[in-house]
């Protein structure tokens, strides 16, 4: 397993190497797009990254270009702190662990529309196609302040291709497990509005999903999405849908061959406007719904949730800012699973106030929220988030909060469900440090600490049958470190960043599973001419994970990624990645296999282009 000193020998080693290749060529602002380092999802409003005072990442279109990936969670493992575990290939289950807390500790949303059903488990993130994507925002910390129940880890908001889109782009790509995808995108401005629209189409046969199998399970998805918005007077309204359906082949516990068909979709209609000159406002109205049926039995799970929302953002001054609002959501879950199952609804309201202040050096943010929870009861959680501006572009960091999850339907009503439980509740603490120089360079350093008490857990109550209830009877404690480091040139960028956490059961002082201790991501991409090439490399520490009859533990691994493009003409572009260069054998999850070195070629073309 790496140390925590040779880790950091190890970025300070990149950096040093990759600087010198570079040369120390001169800095440039490399963001030609306006509202590339803009950030929505911290705070509700749209607020330049530098001005957030807690860590955000971003995953922008061009970085989504290049990567190849085949789904959203193969974007997001690249990125140290955020833990990937796959039950195999294309389309297997994908969980995501935010700076250490659990898989469904951290909301996904969808243009905004929360994704997480509300049966066990994540959002379905290997089902979200990237060419339907335009950028990825990850907010790390508690945020249940602004969007309730399960913002633990943090916020993970993925915008679909939108409205402001001019021309056609077409795009096709083939790879190993043949792989193929193929998407058609685009979008037209009128003089009051513009529409958006994107369409791709992902399969692949896979490889065998578990070790001791040797059969193939594939994989197919069809993505649509489709955006709108149109000035009526002083109200602009929008629309925006998202829809993903296929077929997920997989080999259950005892590798026999099985699939199941899925339908995933979003839609949001809503209306802003200029109450004052200094009061803006939105209303929306969401629904989102998560469907997977057996194709082998007629087991099932639906989820629909139906939401309402109002939005306020209030100029009190040049230096402080308000922003209020809303939301009360409807969920409705049926399941019906081995011969049994059940049908809930369960109604929330939200309610929120944050207070955004500059005083000379001095900045803060000031929020909080209440939920009345059908499950959960009345919850109240805050957010203190405070900056202190030095000279040079150096700005000292504190943080606190509050979050909670509430239990979903199978933890109240599954196997071993328990109507009776409490909600898991998490008290955050923060200090870091920001050094940015303009859009170019950027360096930021946190260190954090996450109590988490009332954790579910299975207690089994008959150890010769199994038999057993979920009761809220274990502890956890996050301690952890990162640090990231940004600088782009002319012809170049470079990314750095690194991750030492502790996430720790304090019930019996056992690693929590599937999060490993450290983690080291490094991304460079030169440009000439025509060319660009790429490197990405992440490095993993060994993770404990569920076994019989103890906890397994996964070895530690690295994976580099290389990617490439051709720019043929000014509207065709090749593009090449060779995933897995290193052909290294690892493991995301204990008995399931994991891709090894593979090439995907595409080729990208835009109408219109001159």
């Amino acid at each position: 397993m790496p140390s925590k000193k040779s880790l950091s020998l190890l970025a300070l080693v990149l950096v040093l190497v990759l600087q010198a290749m570079i040369g120390g060529a001169a800095i440039a602002d490399a963001g030609t797009n306006p509202e590339a380092n803009v950030v929505v999802t911290a705070t509700r409003t749209p607020t330049p990254e530098s001005e957030i005072l807690v860590p955000v990442l971003t995953i922008t279109r061009e970085d989504i270009e290049r990567s190849l990936a085949i789904d959203a969670a193969d974007l997001l493992r690249f990125q140290a702190g955020l833990d990937i575990a796959r039950n195999g290939g294309p389309g297997q289950p994908a969980s995501l662990f935010l700076r250490g807390t659990d898989s469904n500790h951290t909301i996904v949303m969808i243009d905004g529309v929360r994704v997480n059903p509300g049966t066990i488990g994540g959002a379905p993130l290997e089902n979200i196609a990237p060419e339907s994507i335009e950028r990825i925002e990850i907010v790390k910390g508690p945020r249940s302040t602004l969007y309730g129940s399960d913002a633990i880890g943090g916020v993970v908001n993925i915008f679909t291709r939108g409205a402001y889109a001019d021309g056609v782009e077409a795009f096709a790509g083939s790879g190993r497990y043949e792989t193929r995808a193929a998407s058609l995108s685009g979008g037209k401005q009128f003089e009051r509005g513009g529409l958006g629209f994107s369409a791709s189409s992902t399969n692949s046969s896979g490889f065998a999903t578990r070790q001791g199998s040797s059969m193939d399970r594939g994989y197919e998805n069809l993505s649509v999405s489709l955006q709108g918005r149109w000035l009526a007077g002083p109200v602009e309204l929008r629309a925006r849908a998202w829809r993903a359906s296929g077929t997920t082949e997989y080999s259950d516990f005892l590798l026999t061959p099985v699939d199941s068909d899925f339908k995933d979709s979003t839609a949001v209609i809503e209306a802003a406007f200029a109450a004052r000159d200094d009061w803006h406002m939105r209303f929306g109205a969401t629904v989102m719904q998560n469907l997977i049926e057996q194709n082998q039995s007629a087991d099932h799970v639906r989820t629909r949730r139906d939401s309402l929302e109002w939005q306020n953002d209030l100029a009190l001054s040049q230096h402080d800012s308000l922003t209020f609002g809303a939301l009360a959501s409807r969920e409705h879950v049926v399941t019906s699973e081995f011969g049994s199952g059940y049908d809930v609804e369960t109604d929330a309201v939200l309610g929120y106030v944050e207070n955004r202040l500059e005083l000379g050096r001095h900045n803060l943010l000031l929020a909080a929220g209440y939920m009345d929870h059908e499950t959960a009861g009345g919850r109240g959680t805050w957010n203190v988030d405070y900056g202190f501006d030095l000279n040079g572009g150096v700005r000292l960091l504190a943080a606190a909060g509050t979050a909670f999850r509430a239990p979903d339907s199978t933890d109240r009503f599954g196997f071993g469900g328990n109507p009776e439980l409490l909600p898991e509740t998490s008290r955050n603490l923060e200090v870091g440090l920001q050094w940015h120089r303009g859009t170019s360079e950027r360096f930021t350093l946190s260190a954090y600490r996450n109590d988490i008490d009332n954790l579910i857990t299975f207690v089994v109550t008959d150890p010769v049958t199994f038999d057993g209830i979920n009761q809220n009877v274990e502890r956890a404690r996050i301690d952890g470190i990162e640090a990231s480091y940004r600088r782009s040139g002319a012809s170049w960028q470079l990314r750095v960043a690194a991750t030492l956490q502790d996430p720790r059961n304090l019930t019996d002082g056992t690693d929590l599973l599937r999060r490993s201790r450290e983690s080291l991501s490094v991304s460079f991409v030169k440009s000439f001419s025509r060319y660009q090439l790429g490197c990405d490399v992440l490095t993993d520490g060994a993770r404990m994970d569920f076994g019989f009859p103890t906890a397994v533990r996964l070895a530690p691994y690295t994976l580099v990624n290389l990617t490439g493009r051709v720019v043929v003409t000014p509207q065709l572009d090749l593009d090449a990645r060779i995933e897995n260069a290193l052909d290294e054998r690892y493991e995301l999850a204990s008995g399931y296999n994991t891709p090894r070195r593979g090439l995907f070629v595409a080729a990208r073309y835009r109408f219109g282009r001159p």
